[in-house]
Order: C-alpha cells, then structure tokens, then sequence
C-alpha cells in the first residue's frame, strides 16, 4: 500500500512540474495576468480539472512560479557579497554569476522581470517578500565586512537593497542582451556597464559615514 501511494505521489510531482514548466513557457510570450487555466492544462496533456490537484487559481501557480525562480538564488546571493575577496573582485565576481544565471534560466528572469510590477497582486507581494529576504541575506553578510564598521541596522539593510536591486537591473540587461543580440561585443558591453553600476554603490558606501 505505501509502495502505491510512494509512486502516486511521485506522479503528483511530475504533474505539477509539468503544469510550471508549461506555464512558464507559455509566460514567455505573455502576462500571468492573461493566462488561462486551460492553456496550460492543454499543453500538459491533462484535464482542466487536474489543474485544481496542485493549485488553487493560475495566481497560486504563479506564485509557486516565483518560489521555484528566486528560491535557488539565495545562495549566489550571498555568494556575491562575501567578504573573502576585496570590493573589485566582489563586483566583478558578482557579474558574473548574475550573467551565468541569466544564461542557464532566462525564461525564470524573465518572468520575474515581467510580473515584479505586473497585474496578479498575490505575485508581485511573493516576488517583494522573496527579495525583502534577500535584503536581510545581503545585509547579513555586510554586517561581517570590516567596511561596515559604524554603520546602524537601518543603512546597511538600506545599502542591501540597493545591491539586491542592482542585481535584478544586471539580470534584466543580460537577458536583453541574450534576446536581442548575438554579438559578444553587447555582452562585453552590459559586463562593463554592470561593473561600473557596482562600483558607484560601492564607492558610494565607503563615504557614506563621511
């Protein structure tokens, strides 16, 4: 009997996998907004009905949709402003993974991309939460750098989101630069731009404390 129920429940997952991994493809072309149920249920292979097995509404998948594309990000998160290297190689580090990122999952950036400000509340308040805790992930690490030294709870979670935010626009140019260009050169081009949008915020820090 549990033998049963083990490969039942793994069916379960391998439907609602399905059911995001056809969602997010048909997100591509459009808002979560203007998703429908039955789009993604015919592109699955399964009934309407099943649909309701995993989530409550299209706005439940697509939060489900946010926790998938942010949840493995926490660790790059943090990756990026580790203290082990100086500012300069931090930055350059930090560009890269984002780039790496965008590269291996451009769709889940582009959703987030898309509906951080779209019309499905429930979304927009997941994809907020998920990079408030960023921010306090950032902040974290921050606190362990000697650079913070003399800095209160209230800035440096400040200086975080300035670094999460920064990170989502370094996403948002790299994939910009995927869709619409193959050349190298508009690659290199973004690099350096998102190198040096870094380094302000970090110049920016070292005076902050005057």
């Amino acid at each position: 009997m549990s033998h049963t129920l083990g490969i039942r429940q793994v069916q379960k997952q391998k439907t609602r996998q399905a059911l995001l991994d056809a969602a997010l493809g048909l997100l591509e072309e459009q808002s979560l907004s203007s998703l429908g149920l039955r789009e993604v249920t015919r592109a699955v292979g399964v009934a309407p009905t099943a649909f309701y097995r995993h989530f409550r509404s299209t706005a439940d998948l697509g939060v489900a949709l946010v926790e998938e594309a942010l949840g493995s990000l926490h660790p790059m998160i943090r990756q990026t402003v580790a203290t082990a290297e100086d500012s300069d190689q931090r930055i350059v580090r930090a560009v890269r993974l984002i780039a790496d990122h965008v590269d291996a999952h451009p769709a889940h950036v582009r959703f987030l991309a898309r509906e951080r400000h779209g019309g499905v509340q429930p979304v927009r308040e997941a994809i907020r939460d998920q990079l408030a805790r960023f921010a306090q992930e950032v902040k974290a690490e921050l606190a362990k750098d000697p650079e913070s030294s003399g800095w209160n709870d209230s800035d440096l979670l400040m200086l975080a989101h300035l670094y999460v935010d920064q990170m989502l626009i370094t996403a948002s140019l790299f994939l910009e630069a995927l869709e619409t260009s193959d050349d190298e050169h508009e690659r290199e081009r973004v690099t350096q731009l998102a190198t040096r949008q870094m380094r302000l915020i970090s110049v920016g820090r070292r005076h902050w404390l005057g």
